[in-house]
């Protein structure tokens, strides 16, 4: 329950933050704010390196990519003992 509740609420708290701070560095807040929600990190990272905040937003680029990659590699892991019958 609490997982779930932390997966969604860091979404929103980044949403809320683009679209705050958006404005301030002559950005759509609107734009930022939807790809703050729908993919968390990376937009997240891509504005900071948009708006000179290079550091930050390079970690959470770095982030965002390796967390899709595991998360690539566990799928095909788990299909691949599943279709060789391992699983059983």
């Amino acid at each position: 329950m609490e997982l779930s509740f932390f997966s969604f609420l860091i979404p929103i708290i980044v949403a809320v933050y683009l679209a705050i701070d958006a404005p301030k560095h002559g950005k759509n807040p609107w734009l930022w704010g939807i790809l703050g929600f729908l993919f968390t990190l990376l937009p997240l990272g891509i504005y900071l390196i948009k708006t000179n905040r290079k550091v930050a937003g390079w970690i959470f680029v770095v982030l965002s990519i390796l967390s899709i990659i595991g998360t690539v590699a566990l799928i095909g892991i788990m299909i691949a003992v599943i279709s060789s019958g391992a699983g059983m």
